[in-house]
């Protein structure tokens, strides 16, 4: 069946009213074939897209208990996506995550196919929908707390899919925490599957990554309940000689924390954009 898809210009709805002189901020309604449902992502383009010029593409995850629209509502500076399409002349792409999916294909439920959606679908509907950079080069990937998880996790296995990718305060060992966050309704118990936990866990997944393929940045909180879990990443990562950036900075797990730590994920992004062009 043919399938339409919709881009929807909203203002008033998300309260998005602030930003018609800056960069141009719409909800796009796309179809998941994988689920069967339609789904809902922003889009922010910069102010001066325009049709004959091709531009980068930083896919934006929100956290557990989240939605789509978080990352234009929730910063202290509601502005703070926008302003950085702007500045960096970049499409920022947030897409719902259905409050705890942890962007993986669920074993458990069928009906949790996110690693397909946002990897395969969505970037597909991105490139055909917009003036996008159609290879790993101009495409990376970033999110907070369970984005970061999913960030990590789909480009460490998509590597021809993104070039470069990013993670703020995320959950990036899923086994310390078998019971929050509805990671057991996606994988399984742990003491039933304990393989799906080491499995889908990106700490787990560092043999997948070979020296400068994958451009990799993350950051966390000194005082997040994440820290320890990110600090051993990096430690596996030195370990195995990859290249990445870790940054530790002081705070907790928090918007005002993210709503900073997002202009410095989008600067290393805009360089290596700009090596590539």
């Amino acid at each position: 069946m043919l399938r339409k898809f919709f881009i929807i210009h909203v203002a008033l709805v998300l309260g998005f009213s602030a930003f018609c002189n800056a960069a141009i901020v719409d909800t796009a309604l796309t179809y998941s074939a994988a689920m069967h449902k339609n789904i809902k992502a922003v889009v922010v383009k910069p102010n001066d897209y325009s049709a004959s010029k091709k531009y980068p593409v930083i896919y934006l995850l929100h956290g557990a208990g989240g939605k789509y629209s978080d990352w234009v509502t929730n910063t202290p500076d509601k502005q703070t996506v926008p302003k950085l399409a702007d500045q960096y002349e970049v499409i920022i792409v947030c897409p719902d995550g259905n409050v705890t999916s942890w962007y993986f294909d669920s074993p458990e439920d069928p009906a949790y196919r996110y690693e397909t959606y946002v990897s395969s679908e969505l970037v597909k509907y991105i490139d055909e929908h917009y003036s996008t950079i159609t290879d790993r080069s101009g495409r990376a990937i970033t999110g907070l707390s369970m984005g970061g998880h999913g960030a990590l996790y789909l480009a460490f296995r998509h590597q021809d899919v993104y070039g470069a990718c990013g993670s703020m305060s995320g959950g990036v060992d899923l086994r310390p925490f078998p019971e929050n966050w509805d990671i057991a309704k996606r994988l399984g118990k742990y003491s039933e599957h304990p393989d799906r936990w080491e499995e889908n866990s990106v700490i787990n997944l560092t043999y997948l990554l070979s020296n400068n393929h994958l451009a990799i940045t993350f950051d966390c909180g000194k005082d997040d309940f994440f820290y320890q879990v990110n600090k051993n990443l990096h430690e596996k990562l030195l370990e195995r000689n990859i290249p990445h950036d870790f940054t530790v900075r002081p705070g907790g797990h928090s918007w005002e924390y993210w709503g900073n730590s997002i202009n410095y994920q989008v600067l290393f992004f805009s360089r290596l954009f700009n090596k590539s062009k």
